[in-house]
């Protein structure tokens, strides 16, 4: 069994250990990083973790096989490469970095130590996102036209002004890098990287130091065309819809999935839902068994952070933004 520590044990961190702790036989959390030890006493006590406020302590514990951070975003680069230089495996929360430069950084210090690595997009392991990808590859929808996301919710309404995530530096262009970066995942894994993105950002609402409403148009290497929209202040929302020559495929939510024809005829499909911070968590583990050295393609990974901050930059500048 894979011996991990987590680095950040708040909300986000917290939900990754329950998910798989005495519930999982491939991975368990035995340690974990905090700033406030002794306000997480419960969770220690609740999940059986050594506490310890100091990353170096893990780094060099020989008993700990993996780290896994939900930290903040800034510090995700530096962390991979410390853990990385350790001969830690390393699973990281998306977004996987804030730049390009410093995601190449991180993916080369991976593969010279030669440890795994995976990052967080749970939402691959939604069934209806599962199998929507499944029947794209198999051609069911024909060639891929052009693939629409939004992916919205309320949060931000509930976070303070003096959370880390309330500011442009660690939240660039709006819910970006909380929810759109789940669909420009999903649609890089369907349809290819990115190549260039426009986009609009604004803040309508919001007293925090973070966009409310992001919205852009993506072209994707072979000419597929995209939308996406990510709101941070509104009613819960997910949806992706991929259009082909032979018909399209919605899935909303995480389980419902939807067929439609040239005809006009629909087919739908409902799925049991899953826990998928344990199945993204186990398929980590599996991938060190194994010596699989990234569970996404690096360069994917690379695509998706340039991708991310390009919608950034788009909004900024108002221009079109080109990615190589």
């Amino acid at each position: 069994m894979l011996q991990a520590a987590i680095c950040g044990a708040g909300h986000w961190g917290t939900r990754l250990i329950e998910s798989v702790q005495g519930e999982s036989g491939k991975l368990r959390f035995a340690a974990a990083v905090t700033r406030d030890p002794d306000g997480r006493q419960d969770l220690a006590a609740r999940f059986g973790l050594r506490l310890t406020t100091r990353y170096a302590d893990v780094l060099a514990d020989p008993a700990i096989d993996a780290v896994v951070l939900a930290t903040p975003h800034s510090r995700h680069a530096d962390e991979i490469i410390a853990a990385a230089q350790a001969g830690k495996h390393v699973f990281v929360e998306k977004p996987f970095t804030l730049t390009r430069e410093s995601a190449e950084m991180a993916l080369a210090a991976c593969r010279d130590a030669g440890i795994t690595l995976a990052v967080g997009f749970n939402r691959r392991y939604a069934p209806a996102y599962a199998e929507m990808a499944r029947r794209i590859a198999a051609g069911e929808i024909g060639m891929l036209r052009h693939i629409e996301g939004q992916f919205s919710g309320p949060p931000s309404y509930q976070t303070e002004p003096d959370n880390w995530r309330s500011n442009q530096i660690e939240s660039p262009g709006g819910s970006m890098t909380a929810r759109g970066v789940h669909v420009i995942d999903s649609m890089v894994n369907i349809a290819g990287p990115v190549r260039s993105v426009f986009a609009f950002s604004e803040r309508l609402q919001h007293t925090i130091d973070v966009d409310d409403t992001t919205v852009c148009a993506l072209r994707f290497s072979g000419g597929v065309t995209g939308m996406l929209a990510t709101l941070h202040a509104t009613s819960q929302f997910y949806r992706i819809h991929a259009f082909g020559a032979q018909g399209s495929l919605e899935m909303r939510g995480e389980t419902e999935l939807h067929a439609f024809d040239l005809d006009g005829r629909v087919a739908s499909s409902a799925f049991d839902a899953i826990d998928k911070e344990r199945a993204e968590l186990e398929a980590f583990a599996d991938a060190v068994r194994n010596s699989v050295r990234s569970t996404i393609a690096p360069e994917a990974i690379v695509n998706v952070v340039a991708a991310t901050t390009a919608v950034a930059e788009s909004a900024r500048t108002g221009r079109p933004v080109t990615i190589g």
